[in-house]
C-alpha cells in the first residue's frame, strides 16, 4: 500500500539524525570544498631570484616566521629584515599562529620604519601564512612588491634564514618563565642586534650604523 504521510519539515530532520540519513543533492563535498579554499591560495613569481649583494637599504625586505620553544611552551617569531643593511625592521612575537602574526608585522613595519614603503620587495617562502589572499592583498595595499623563494628552497630566503640562526644561537630564551618576558628578551634583542651588534660583512659597523652611512653615499 503506498500511503502519503504528510509531516513537518522539523519532524523530518529529527528522523534523518536519528538513523544517519542524508540528501545527496544537498550533502557537501568536502574535497571540492578543500580545492575551492587552496585555489585561493596564490604563488608568486620569485622576482628576488637571490640579488642579496644590494647595497641600497629599504629596497629588498626578507621575511619569515620561527617558533621558539620556552618552558614546555610554544610561541611564534614573525620578522622582516632588510637585505642591504641586514637590519631587522619590524617584527611580531606571538602565542598564535593564525594570519594576524604576518598582517600585525606588516603594521609594524609600516608603522615604525618611518618611510614611503612602497616598491619595496618584500620576499618570503611559499608558506600558508604568504601566499594568503589576505596578505596578498595587504602587500598590494602598501603598494609593496612581493616576491617568494621557489617551492622547497630554503637558499632563496637565506638572508633570514641566516638571521634566526644567529638569534637562536646569541638568545637564551630556554630560561624564560612566561610569554611577557620571552617578549621582553626579544625586544632587548632586537635593539641590541640593530644598534650594538657590529657585523663583519657590514664593514664593522652595525645594522643600523651601516644604513645610515649607505644613505649617507647616495
Amino acid at each position: 500500500m503506498n500511503l502519503k504521510v504528510k509531516m513537518n519539515h522539523k519532524k523530518i530532520q529529527r528522523i534523518m539524525k536519528k538513523y544517519g540519513l542524508f540528501c545527496k543533492i544537498r550533502r557537501r563535498n568536502p574535497y571540492k570544498m578543500i580545492a575551492k579554499k587552496t585555489a585561493e591560495h596564490r604563488v608568486c613569481e620569485n622576482v628576488l631570484n637571490r640579488e642579496f649583494n644590494t647595497s641600497t637599504p629599504y629596497q629588498f625586505f626578507s621575511t619569515d616566521i620561527t617558533y621558539i620553544f620556552y618552558n614546555s611552551r610554544l610561541a611564534y617569531l614573525s620578522v622582516v629584515k632588510d637585505i642591504a643593511t641586514g637590519e631587522v625592521v619590524s617584527w611580531k612575537l606571538s602565542e598564535s599562529l593564525e594570519m594576524g602574526i604576518v598582517l600585525d608585522t606588516l603594521q609594524n613595519l609600516k608603522d615604525t620604519v618611518g618611510f614611503n614603503i612602497k616598491d619595496i620587495l618584500i620576499h618570503s617562502d611559499q608558506g600558508v601564512h604568504y601566499t594568503n589572499p589576505k596578505y596578498i592583498h595587504e602587500v598590494s595595499e602598501l603598494g609593496m612588491i612581493q616576491s617568494m623563494s621557489r617551492k622547497g628552497n630554503c637558499i632563496d630566503n637565506a638572508p633570514i634564514e641566516s638571521f634566526f640562526g644567529h638569534f637562536k644561537d646569541e638568545v637564551d630564551y630556554k630560561c624564560v618563565k612566561t610569554f611577557e618576558e620571552l617578549l621582553l628578551l626579544i625586544n632587548q634583542y632586537m635593539k641590541y642586534y640593530n644598534y650594538e651588534r657590529k657585523q663583519w660583512e657590514l664593514k664593522k659597523m652595525t645594522p643600523v650604523t651601516y644604513r645610515n652611512h649607505l644613505l649617507a653615499l647616495r
